[in-house]
């Protein structure tokens, strides 16, 4: 691993953080990196962004802390345990068995007449759209699909699957996707955004035994990257409250997940009067909201930045999206995989220069979550000190940016043993961690395995300091 290159992305992102381009130099203090790189193997930066990525959560937190009147001597990260945070959800498992969620089998690269396209499916609402938009009868007809986008070009594809409801993406090279419409409006966005509405009062607290203690965090996230974010909130302190809508499920009701991590998880059906009213009462005692859904989804409930700032001044407000908050792709719904396609990054990972591949993360995901992170606990701090209803906006695409612009030295073939997501079994045939970033919890479903939460302040490890109860298994109210 470069350590120049490795500095050089952590001063990069701390500017970001804190809206300080100018200065991308000054950090609060120094973070301590430990453990052996060469984990994530990629012609990208994939692992060095990864590091910076936590790394300034780590440190966005520690300075919020003690401005709360906190002290911190030391923060450490280990390069390891950052690998395998951002695979988290391949470690993740329930009474020993794998619950990690994969891809469906209509989500994948296709050929098409002209080169390929990348679909996602996993939702039935979005298999439904594609197979719609492709005129393919059976639920689960993989030949037909691939003979009914054979037949058609990769942005024909693309175009027909979004006008349909669902989510299909060209595969591009870094190039053409500069050339492209969203690509430019993407290059003209900062990879944080940040913005001030009003002069509400600086609200205050004294410092706890963590630098978010007493924060609460209302969650309306899904998938990975939200649920990173706010699931690394909860690792540093805050009460996070989950909601989901009952009638579009993330998962089983009752499921416990690696998304859930530290946190409640309650259902509300923003449909009714009651629970739009529900929502704003939450809101009204929250510190912070994070919103992980496409721009417009949350409008109509009150949830823009100035309908945020008039009826909750000086709530924290973090906005996540997939293709970012301008140009022609703005509105379209969008995960990790489907975000490498046009980026660039799929033909940048490609072994043949023909075939796409992929990162060896969902790093777009999981780096945009621990960027959102630092951009909240950030906000926190500046509320705190200036008053405002403070607003930060990030996207997948924008993440993808930025790590495109990065080359690494570390190649495919240098991926150490340790990097497989193995766990061993001990005499006694129970499961055991396999490293010593995994730890065993209870949960509703029986004892998991899970990755830790990155990271040490003072040499304490941050831990989950709640076992999962379970999706959707909690009232939709705070419990402080």
């Amino acid at each position: 691993m470069s350590q120049t290159l490795q500095a050089q992305l952590i001063s990069e992102a701390w500017a970001e953080v804190t809206g300080d381009a100018s200065n991308s130099s000054s950090s609060p203090m120094p973070l301590a990196l430990t453990g052996r790189g060469g984990q994530l193997a990629s012609r990208f930066a994939v692992e060095e962004t990864a590091v910076a990525c936590v790394g300034v959560a780590l440190l966005a937190a520690a300075r919020l802390h003690e401005q709360r009147g906190g002290r911190v001597h030391a923060l450490t990260l280990d390069r390891e345990h950052v690998a395998a945070a951002v695979r988290s959800e391949r470690f993740f498992r329930r009474g020993g068995q794998s619950a990690g969620v994969g891809f469906a089998a209509l989500s994948r690269f296709w050929p098409a007449a002209d080169g390929s396209v990348r679909t996602h499916a996993n939702y039935p609402w979005h298999r439904d759209a594609l197979l719609f938009a492709l005129g393919v009868q059976e639920r689960e007809d993989i030949d037909a699909v691939g003979a009914a986008i054979a037949v058609m070009s990769a942005r024909d594809v693309e175009e027909r699957v979004f006008a349909a409801g669902g989510i299909a993406a060209a595969v591009r090279t870094v190039d053409e996707w500069r050339a492209h419409g969203q690509g430019k409006a993407l290059a003209a966005e900062p990879l944080i955004g940040h913005h001030k509405i009003g002069d509400a009062p600086p609200r205050r607290r004294p410092a706890g035994d963590l630098p978010a203690s007493g924060v609460r965090v209302l969650d309306l996230t899904r998938v990975i990257a939200g649920p990173v974010c706010t699931r690394y909130l909860a690792a540093v302190g805050a009460e996070v409250l989950r909601i989901d809508p009952p009638h579009h499920p993330d998962m089983e009701r009752g499921e416990v997940s690696d998304t859930l991590l530290g946190k409640r998880s309650a259902q509300l059906d923003l449909r009714s009067p009651a629970g739009v009213a529900t929502l704003h009462e939450l809101l009204a005692r929250a510190d912070a909201v994070v919103c992980g859904y496409r721009p417009g989804a949350l409008d109509q409930f009150g949830l823009t930045e100035d309908a945020l700032a008039s009826r909750h001044p000086g709530v924290v407000a973090v906005y996540l999206d997939a293709w970012g908050h301008h140009g022609p792709w703005q509105h379209r719904r969008g995960f990790d995989s489907v975000v490498q396609a046009p980026t660039g990054i799929a033909m940048g990972e490609s072994a043949d220069g023909t075939r796409p591949g992929a990162l060896p993360c969902q790093l777009l995901d999981h780096g945009t979550g621990y960027l959102a992170a630092a951009a909240l606990l950030d906000g926190l701090s500046r509320q705190s000190a200036h008053g405002g209803t403070t607003i930060r906006r990030l996207s997948l695409a924008r993440t993808a940016l930025w790590l495109t612009q990065s080359r690494s030295a570390v190649s495919r073939s240098a991926v150490a043993e340790n990097a497989r997501p193995a766990v061993p079994t001990s005499n006694s045939g129970a499961k055991i961690p396999a490293r010593p970033w995994l730890v065993e919890l209870d949960s509703a479903n029986g004892p998991i395995t899970a990755v830790a939460p990155p990271g040490a302040i003072d040499g304490r490890r941050l831990q989950w300091r709640s076992s999962p109860t379970g999706y959707g298994n909690d009232p939709p109210a705070w419990s402080l």
